[in-house]
């Protein structure tokens, strides 16, 4: 239980950065899953459109800071590796 005003506020804010957050990466994994359906079916073209996708995702989740700008630099680094390596 909060203890002061401030302490309720925290815990409302808290609430909604959370649920907000866990929506952002639960986009972004789905999002992964389908760019990596399209790798492994060889179907470049889409996957492409997708890659697009998912880099838009990634830098807008990390813009807001549901993830760190480490991590979202290394997903594109590995995700642009992957399509690269089967194109």
């Amino acid at each position: 239980m909060a203890a002061n005003k401030s302490a309720e506020k925290r815990i409302r804010t808290g609430e909604k950065s959370r649920v907000r957050n866990k929506s952002r990466r639960s986009a972004l994994k789905t999002s992964e899953k389908k760019l990596n359906g399209f790798v492994e079916a060889a179907e470049m073209d889409k996957a492409k459109e997708q890659l697009k996708d998912v880099f838009k995702k990634l830098d807008k989740a990390a813009k807001s800071g549901t993830i760190h700008k480490n991590k979202l630099d290394r997903k594109k680094s590995r995700l642009s590796a992957t399509l690269n390596k089967t194109a």
